[in-house]
């Protein structure tokens, strides 16, 4: 059957469209080692170092609030962190150390290290050791999962990230990532077996020397109903610290 002269115009005009949107949609597709890796640039201080008062504030149903309040420096480009307690008094003096994916726990009154693992919880609270890590998303994980959204008045990427290997203290999370600027504004974590763990909201972001602090990390413990602890930071400061810092006997020289 041959087209009219109409019908043919009408036909081209169809393939136009079809192939611009076509071309819109694949021009959309988001570029996940590209955003993977400005997550972590935004969040890292390559060429300084990192130091705050961090206090972690858990709560459990019928109990009273644990504040736990912490000296934390951090080196970026070794992955290496040290957090020493300041309060409450009687934790005071014990400390953590950190490069890569091992960590000590150093006790004062025994005066021994214990080695433990960033997938254990902070001092019984609902954050992980690993939540004191730096960003290493792009090098540990893969988008196997990803849809547009909103959050509040965010327009969000919502990505599922599954681990490149068993060592990552997380196997599975969802990221809800800012469109316009790539900063995480809540995160799930899930178990290997795909249960929700627990659910991480960053509500305030503070920018420091190029990068972005939250001011507070808000995190709900999906597996016991009613628990929740806040992470915050103050007094921020990026400054290059001596290497004794970075390592374990600092822990002990703190508490001579």
């Amino acid at each position: 059957m041959k087209l009219t002269v109409t019908a043919r115009r009408m036909a081209t005009i169809l393939l136009c469209v079809c192939c611009v949107a076509s071309a819109g949609l694949f021009a959309a597709e988001p570029d996940w080692p590209t955003i993977l890796a400005d997550i972590d640039r935004l969040s890292r201080f390559n060429d300084n170092d990192f130091s705050a008062e961090v206090t972690v504030v858990s709560q459990k149903p019928g109990e009273d609030d644990n504040t736990i309040v912490a000296r934390y420096f951090r080196r970026d480009k070794a992955k290496q962190f040290t957090m020493v307690i300041l309060k409450p008094e009687i934790q005071k003096g014990q400390g953590y150390f950190c490069i890569g994916d091992d960590l000590w726990f150093y006790d004062p009154e025994s005066r021994k290290y214990a080695y433990s693992s960033l997938k254990d919880t902070f001092q019984g609270s609902d954050a992980q050791n690993s939540d004191f890590s730096t960003s290493n998303l792009a090098e540990d994980y893969t988008v196997s999962d990803y849809s547009s959204g909103t959050l509040g008045q965010a327009e969000v990427w919502i990505a599922t990230l599954d681990a490149r290997r068993n060592t990552v203290p997380v196997a599975r999370t969802k990221l809800w990532i800012r469109k316009d600027n790539s900063l995480v504004l809540k995160e799930e974590h899930y178990s290997v077996s795909g249960r929700l763990m627990r659910t991480l909201a960053y509500p305030r972001y503070q920018m420091v020397s190029g990068s972005y602090v939250p001011q507070a990390i808000l995190i709900v413990d999906n597996l016991k109903q009613g628990e929740k602890t806040q992470i915050t930071f103050a007094n921020v400061v990026i400054s290059k610290l001596p290497d004794s810092v970075f390592h374990k006997e600092y822990l002990e020289r703190v508490n001579r």
